[in-house]
């Protein structure tokens, strides 16, 4: 049901809307209609395409991700918010991707998982809405339903949907989460910004699997965040080598982006990083046990993967390494791990550095 409350002022109650997303620790707030034809067009292409590989929940709800009114009756606008995760005292990127001995995290999954404390803002948002202008139907969203979170934020102007995918924005680059009220109430509509990406294309030449297929087009099968975060068998032995050192998730597409030195640091000290995540040791980390696993990484977003594609992850990782005897003796740990994936990849991480040793033999 629409909420009939006109009570208010539309006009002059955005801006407040805006100042209270603020206060609650968002750093951006616009508001969309509903009409996503555009965005379903597109989406099912990709799907078309098999570009989702093995996220069959991207095309399992139907058109529930691409009509709002049908997830939640009644919804006429979506309002969309942004909050920064740049951690500030993370170690530089760069030199951890650079050091084979180091595991990369993506930088949003240094800290605690995003989800549940964005949930908690946006709940405490929307009541604070209903408070003011009174009933009103709505519902919120952290990545937790299928909702069309890219354009929605492109359709309310907190930024333009960049050639690698991800939402940018001009005086904030990328790295910054999304979240969504769905709701009855007809507030007025934030104006979108063009798209600014030009004929740069470091992000597409960056991908250390040609993941971006064109602009604006990835294939997800072959991204390194997909790899190691959504799919859950053995990683294709023609990408191992790209990954490299990334062992959960891959930023190296933001941290090309020219957009991404007005990125500002979070103010969210959940986000900054824990445990020694944003340079640590992979040997170290693959001597960890499943009860460590589950107790370092409690409340972190690397858990939902489960210890077995951790270490799967880091198994790879290891195999790209230069070869030491910390190194060979992790890896060597675990040649008869109770896991066959574990032990498929330590058995093909292990082969690397005998292929290594040996043409290191020849050219002596």
């Amino acid at each position: 049901m629409t909420s009939t409350n006109t009570s208010y002022d539309r006009t002059e109650f955005l801006p407040r809307l805006q100042k209270w997303a603020r206060s609650f620790g968002f750093q951006q707030l616009g508001v969309s209609d509903i009409d996503l034809s555009q965005a379903e067009q597109h989406l099912n292409d990709w799907l078309a395409a098999g570009f989702h590989g093995e996220m069959q929940f991207m095309e399992r709800h139907g058109s529930l991700r691409t009509h709002p009114e049908q997830l939640l009756p009644g919804t006429i606008r979506v309002i969309t918010l942004r909050m920064d995760y740049w951690p500030s005292g993370a170690e530089d990127a760069w030199q951890v991707i650079d050091n084979d001995q180091l595991g990369f995290v993506s930088r949003y999954a240094l800290g605690r998982d995003y989800h549940k404390l964005m949930r908690k803002r946006l709940l405490r948002l929307s009541e604070a809405i209903a408070k003011e202008v009174g009933p009103m139907g709505y519902r919120v969203f952290t990545d937790s339903a299928p909702v069309m979170e890219k354009a929605l934020a492109e359709k309310s102007g907190l930024g333009w949907i960049g050639k690698h995918t991800n939402v940018l924005n001009r005086q904030h680059g990328s790295y910054f989460f999304l979240g969504e009220i769905y709701t009855d109430l007809p507030l007025p509509l934030t104006e979108p910004v063009s798209d600014h990406c030009g004929s740069c294309s470091a992000c597409i030449d960056i991908c250390p699997t040609q993941a971006i297929v064109a602009p604006y087009k990835l294939d997800a099968r072959r991204c390194i965040s997909y790899l190691t975060i959504e799919l859950r068998g053995s990683i294709p032995v023609e990408f191992r080598k790209a990954m490299g050192n990334r062992i959960y998730g891959c930023d190296d597409c933001q941290l090309v982006c020219p957009w991404n030195k007005f990125a500002q640091h979070t103010h969210e000290m959940a986000f900054e990083p824990r445990d020694g995540l944003d340079a640590p040791r992979l040997a170290a980390l693959f001597c960890w046990d499943e009860a460590t696993f589950l107790s370092r990484l409690e409340g972190s977003p690397i858990r939902r993967i489960g210890y077995e594609c951790w270490l799967r992850n880091i198994a790879v990782a290891l195999g790209n390494a230069q070869s030491s005897p910390e190194v060979l003796a992790a890896l060597n740990a675990r040649r008869d791990d109770p896991s066959e994936l574990v032990r498929e990849h330590v058995q093909w991480a292990i082969a690397q550095h005998a292929l290594s040793s040996a043409g290191h033999d020849r050219a002596q």
